[in-house]
């Protein structure tokens, strides 16, 4: 492998038109979604001055994500998928606009507001599974990690310039103009998703493709535990997020640390992203390799023992340092999952089973904060996190031991 080949693999971008429109339109989506983020937190604050009401927020976002989710993997699976995409991102383009014209009007009611977040986040919902699928038909086999790798590393590099930006618009120009900025990016994401090819559903994959000589599985959990390297990817990333997951407990170990400086606070945030961008950087290290299970194995195992770190470490650019190699290690473990996912599924099941993924992806984390709160209740944070940490890699390894079929599995070549 040459030093070119180390850094950003852009094959996909190169050689697929569509995907590059698909890529340049979620990339705007994500940098206005950050906006909004940071302009919907203030907002509710500045109306309430409550905690409580800001943690709504959560309620607000997550419980459409968790329902329609689930539902949207049906409807990928039903309906042409591209359809599908554009209907569910002209509602959020809808939405944002509603965001817009509330705050232009100088609205007082926050639950308006969360109905709208509610509503935004419920049209995303219904339309990530199908968007989820969109890679594996829009490009060659041995490039879906490489495609994967490219959203990662835009998704991070959103995470830290747009709640920047955020800041600039809401000093300048308020509300309005922040919302304004959502929905122009989602108009946008909409018009990239109107210029890719149709995706109907092929229904003529049968019972070969299905698996087995026997009857198609009918739903995304029975396709997902008939294939050992599908449940043991997904299982893999449950296990990080769930028993290690550490946002809750970085204002507390800031506070027992480093004397609660929201500074401090701010890089522990930053840190974990500046990790998973410089690993979307060097992204063609890993996108051209084929032993993309060993490779998830092995990020996830770091991402333990790094957390484990950060629960001990007392300096803090050693703490940074940790949470860095953590948020490399959550990169590159998101890639390889998402290829290995998408090319192990027959492309009929590939809507039921993206919204498994879905739900754990945004299940996973919410558990795994609440879990570490409760164990730092209970001990200190430093013991939550080190427990958490050491846990969770002890329980990636056992899985990789045991499941022979993920740590055999190989991304096929070309098409």
């Amino acid at each position: 492998m040459t030093w070119s080949d180390r850094l950003m693999d852009v094959r996909p971008l190169r050689g697929s038109r569509p995907f590059r429109d698909l890529w340049l339109g979620s990339s705007l989506a994500a940098i206005g979604r950050q906006i909004a983020v940071v302009a919907v937190l203030r907002q509710v604050w500045e109306m309430t001055r409550s905690p409580v009401w800001t943690g709504a927020i959560g309620l607000a976002t997550g419980v459409p994500l968790l329902v329609l989710g689930l539902a949207g993997g049906s409807l990928a699976d039903a309906v042409d998928r591209r359809r599908l995409v554009r209907t569910a991102t002209a509602g959020q383009v809808l939405a944002a606009f509603g965001l817009v014209a509330q705050a232009g009007a100088g609205n007082r009611s926050v639950t308006l507001l969360l109905a709208l977040v509610a509503a935004q986040s419920g049209c995303a919902a219904l339309g990530a599974p199908a968007r989820r699928t969109f890679p594996v038909r829009l490009l060659p086999a041995d490039q879906v990690a490489a495609g994967l790798a490219l959203q990662n590393t835009a998704f991070q590099a959103a995470m830290l310039v747009g709640p920047a930006l955020a800041g600039i618009v809401l000093a300048q120009w308020r509300y309005p103009a922040a919302y304004a900025v959502q929905a122009l990016t989602t108009a946008a994401s909409l018009i990239a998703v109107a210029r890719l090819p149709p995706m109907p559903v092929p229904h003529t994959d049968g019972n070969r493709q299905a698996g087995h000589g026997t009857r198609p599985p009918r739903g995304g959990w029975r396709i997902i535990l008939q294939r050992p390297a599908l449940w043991g990817s997904l299982t893999i990333d449950l296990a990080a997020t769930v028993l290690a997951m550490p946002i809750a407990l970085f204002p507390l170990v800031n506070e027992i640390r480093f004397g609660g400086d929201p500074r401090t606070l701010g890089l522990f945030l930053s840190a974990i992203a500046v990790g998973g961008l410089g690993a979307g950087l060097f992204s063609g290290t890993v996108t051209r390799l084929r032993h993309s299970a060993l490779v998830q194995l092995l990020a996830a195992t770091v991402w333990g023992l790094a957390l484990a770190g950060f629960g001990l470490a007392e300096p803090l650019w050693l703490a940074l340092l940790c949470l860095a190699a953590a948020g490399a290690s959550d990169t590159v473990a998101v890639v390889t999952r998402g290829a290995l996912v998408q090319l192990e599924t027959p492309d009929r099941y590939r809507g039921r089973v993206s919204s498994v993924e879905h739900v754990i992806g945004v299940a996973g984390p919410e558990i795994g904060n609440f879990r570490g709160g409760l164990l730092a209740s209970l001990t200190s944070a430093p013991v939550a996190l080190v427990a958490g940490g050491l846990t969770a890699t002890a329980a990636i390894v056992s899985l990789g031991l045991v499941n022979r079929p993920l740590r055999d599995h190989r991304i096929p070549t070309g098409t």
